[in-house]
This record gives structure tokens, sequence and C-alpha cells, in this order.
């Protein structure tokens, strides 16, 4: 995996995109570089929320996100310095993991909404 950032656009949404600050809804399901699920909204049966841009989130979702609109799916490639670094998290997610994560927009919610 490159050390940049990838994104790639699987399905172009046509409603509210990202903007810093501003609390998303998405559904997504992550996987290590060999294809293990370490993480899915998707098993949970519940979407994810969070606010994005702020630091809330891995600095991958938080750069990965903007501009994307609603309706819209996208995977995230996150080099490890962009994800979880030399932290250990969880069972699966080793130090200087690489993350992939394939994510569906669905609700973006601003100040002005």
């Amino acid at each position: 995996m490159s050390n940049e950032l990838q994104v790639e656009d699987l399905v172009l949404g046509e409603g509210k995109a990202v903007v810093k600050g501003a609390l998303i809804t998405t559904q997504y399901k992550g996987v290590l570089e060999d294809g293990t699920t370490f993480d899915s909204s998707y098993q949970r049966g519940k979407p994810f929320q969070c606010v994005i841009g702020t630091g809330r989130v891995i600095k991958g979702w938080d750069q990965g996100l903007m501009g994307m609109k609603v309706g819209g799916k996208r995977k995230l490639y996150v080099p490890a310095h962009l994800g979880y670094g030399e932290q250990q998290v969880g069972a699966h997610i080793k130090p200087n993991s690489n993350l992939i994560f394939e994510i569906e927009l669905l609700e973006v919610l601003t100040r002005d909404d």
C-alpha cells in the first residue's frame, strides 16, 4: 500500500457534501490488507455517527471523507500513519497496520440544519 491516503469513489452521491465539523452518519466495513474484517457497522446492525474533520476519528477518515456526498460509497486505503500508527487496537489491528474501509454515507448534518 502507498504511504499516501488513496480514495476511490465506488458510487458518487448526489446529496449534501461532507464539510469540516459536520455530524455524519455512515455504514462501513474495515478490513486489514489480508482481508480480515476488524470492524463493521453492518455487523453491529447500527450506523456509525461522528463529527468529521476535528480529530475525533482517524486522520484517514478526517481527510478521506471531505467532499463526499450523501448516497455515495467510497473506499479508503489508509496507510498506518493516518490510521492508528504504532498503537495496537483490539485483537486484530497490530501496530503499523494499513487499513481499508468501505464507507457508505447516509447523512450529513451541519450547523445550518
